[in-house]
């Protein structure tokens, strides 16, 4: 049924993030808890920045996010390794996600981010980086899944999506170095 090559550290995020999907949504208040929000600070929810980058707004929301991680974290942890693909998924997640925070404690206090969407731009980001054939199609990609949802009045965290994009290029920049 499983193959060796199946488990892959991108496939394992992957059904983590659907078991903490499957966690969050059987918690009272589970988005608020697992979300990036002002909980953050002022509750203490130390966990969030990284919590947020499993848990999703919805089935379509979470499908939507696995389907570009497997997309993307796949052909790089094939040419980085293990190691490569934790340091830009997750360590680069972590940071889209307190530089996230910053715009939600400045700008927007109300919001509460969900999503891997700026982990997943950053893998993209860090992509194009090294696929200069790829490059203008991906930024192109992430600046219409960023604003295109706006326009017909659907909430998104496009500031994520931007800063995970630029992450990804600077850890592409610092890894080419």
């Amino acid at each position: 049924m499983f193959k060796s090559k199946d488990f892959t550290l991108t496939n394992i995020t992957i059904g983590l993030t659907v078991l903490m999907y499957l966690f969050q949504t059987n918690i009272s208040y589970g988005s608020l808890y697992l979300g990036l929000n002002m909980y953050f600070i002022e509750g203490g929810f130390f966990w969030q920045p990284l919590s947020s980058m499993f848990a999703h707004g919805g089935l379509g929301h979470l499908g939507m996010n696995m389907f570009v991680l497997y997309q993307f974290g796949n052909p790089i942890e094939k040419i980085f390794g293990k190691k490569g693909f934790t340091i830009v998924y997750l360590i680069g997640g972590l940071l889209t996600s307190l530089l996230s925070f910053a715009y939600i404690y400045f700008l927007d206090s109300q919001v509460n981010l969900v999503g891997a969407s700026g982990a997943i731009c950053v893998l993209m980001g860090f992509y194009a980086y090294f696929d200069k054939h790829q490059r203008k199609g991906i930024i192109t990609w992430i600046l219409i899944i960023s604003v295109a949802p706006l326009l017909i009045g659907l909430p998104i965290a496009w500031y994520a999506h931007f800063i995970g994009l630029g992450i990804g290029l600077l850890l592409g920049v610092m890894r080419n170095k």
